[in-house]
């Protein structure tokens, strides 16, 4: 029952030295100049009408992130909301911007959260990383590498979806204690058993099958990086989850806090930066290509010397 994420993950952190995922959370209205310049090149007369117009340039302002700060990443992690309310040319944009990244060499996470009944579930999962029977053939998914989930609805609502990671070759992080300052107000309750805890207990459990050959899960946990008073406690109860850590940047999270995460492997973390990496530019000036390439290349250094120190496997 083993998936081959962890080990893929293993073997291009350390070929990269780097933890960094690029976070892509494309807001139409703030897209890189360069998005733009292909439509405006032909006299802004392109085909289609307002949504394929916006999701192409969304599409194009992903490819250029990537392809700046992607040297630095290991993976590039797609919020599809910001896809999907553009309709089903943002779920082209979607399915475009996850092969940019493979041509740049990088795995792809979405992180869409989902969390049903079993068999809602198990439909996420064919969109996701499997495919749908038809009376014409197989309806093929996304094919992403990994993709986040939420615990709420129980184990068995998660396991549709840890099944078909599994057998895709693909990683299942799941949301364990987030990033948000109103997640307190849930996750941290009640003080003597905070559902952090619970829900860390079932992340280990049910990754305990999936364990690779770098000694990592493919079912690991979303732990933001703007509490890492709790990663101690955390990568306890979770020694092989490989840990999704959003948060460093804009939302205040410091990665030198970061050092549990790393404490079983080089690859057991990974630091997320959406807005601190692609609107670089807004506090350095100058191109945003250029600043986001910076921004990632400086995040990356800095990830990389904090798992020097404290992880076992360097």
């Amino acid at each position: 029952m083993t998936s081959a994420f962890p080990d893929r993950l293993a073997a291009l952190v350390e070929e990269r030295r780097s933890q960094v995922v690029l976070g892509l959370d494309p807001d139409p209205a703030a897209l890189w100049p360069a998005a733009l310049e292909e439509e405006l090149a032909g006299g802004g007369d392109a085909p289609g009408g307002v949504p394929e117009r916006t999701a192409g340039a969304v599409a194009r302002h992903c490819q250029a992130a990537i392809a700046a700060a992607g040297p630095a990443c290991v993976a590039v992690k797609l919020q599809a909301a910001c896809f999907e309310r553009l309709g089903a040319p943002g779920w082209s944009a979607l399915a475009e911007t996850i092969e940019a990244a493979r041509e740049d060499g990088l795995l792809a996470i979405v992180d869409a959260k989902r969390g049903d009944v079993p068999v809602t579930a198990r439909a996420y999962a064919q969109a996701l990383v499997g495919g749908t029977p038809g009376p014409y053939g197989p309806v093929p998914g996304l094919g992403t590498d990994a993709f986040t989930a939420s615990p709420l609805l129980g184990r068995d609502a998660l396991e549709p979806l840890l099944d078909a990671a599994v057998a895709a070759g693909a990683g299942c992080f799941v949301l364990v204690r987030t990033s948000n300052p109103g997640a307190a107000e849930v996750q941290d309750e009640p003080p003597e058993r905070p559902l952090y805890e619970v829900l860390a207990r079932l992340v280990h459990e049910l990754g305990s099958e999936t364990v690779g050959e770098s000694g990592l899960s493919a079912v690991g946990a979303v732990t933001g990086a703007t509490r890492p008073d709790l990663l101690a406690r955390l990568r306890e109860l979770m020694p092989r989850a490989i840990f999704l850590l959003p948060g460093v940047g804009a939302q205040g999270g410091a990665v030198d806090a970061l050092g549990p995460a790393f404490a079983p492997h080089p690859a057991a973390g990974l630091v997320s930066a959406s807005r601190s990496i692609v609107n670089a530019h807004s506090d350095r000036g100058g191109d945003p290509a250029a600043a986001a390439a910076a921004a990632a290349e400086e995040l990356r250094a800095e990830a990389w010397a904090v798992a020097a120190q404290s992880s076992t496997g360097l």
